[in-house]
């Protein structure tokens, strides 16, 4: 950020085209669940290809949820979340997307978030991770499943 836009945001049209994407994705990611499971119920084969997909979702939909936090903050919500978050002592914000963030920078260089919840970023991150591990584990049991 430049000191001659200390109040910059988070760019309208990169939020808007990620909080499109990412609704299209939780229904799609749901949709896929939820037919995985009823498939594997019938079939009777492993729930893990339909878990690695609920964890996707889970984690798509959490980042998600943030973004729409930050969609229906205006500029007059965002500076006074700002002015509560900090006492008043805006100086600039800080915003970034990864990891999602509205900081509010005061005089003495602090920066203090203000919009996203404080459990949002971490609660992303854990459910990123279950997602990858789990999309490990579908993979190698079907590698596993194909050479015996």
């Amino acid at each position: 950020m430049s000191g001659d836009q200390p109040y910059a945001e988070h760019e309208g049209a990169v939020l808007l085209l990620l909080l499109l994407a990412g609704l299209v994705a939780v229904v799609w990611l749901t949709v896929r669940a939820v037919t995985g499971l009823v498939r594997a119920r019938r079939n009777g084969t492993t729930l893990l290809a339909p878990a690695a997909v609920l964890a996707w979702d889970a984690a798509v939909g959490m980042y998600t949820w943030g973004l729409l936090h930050l969609f229906f903050f205006d500029d007059h919500a965002q500076a006074e979340a700002c002015a509560k978050a900090v006492d008043g002592r805006v100086t600039g914000y800080e915003p970034t997307f990864v990891p999602l963030h509205f900081g509010c920078r005061t005089g003495d260089g602090r920066v203090t978030e203000a919009v996203i919840p404080s459990y949002l970023n971490p609660a992303t991150l854990l459910l990123g991770i279950c997602a990858l591990v789990l999309t490990w584990l579908v993979i190698a049991h079907h590698k596993k499943g194909t050479h015996t």
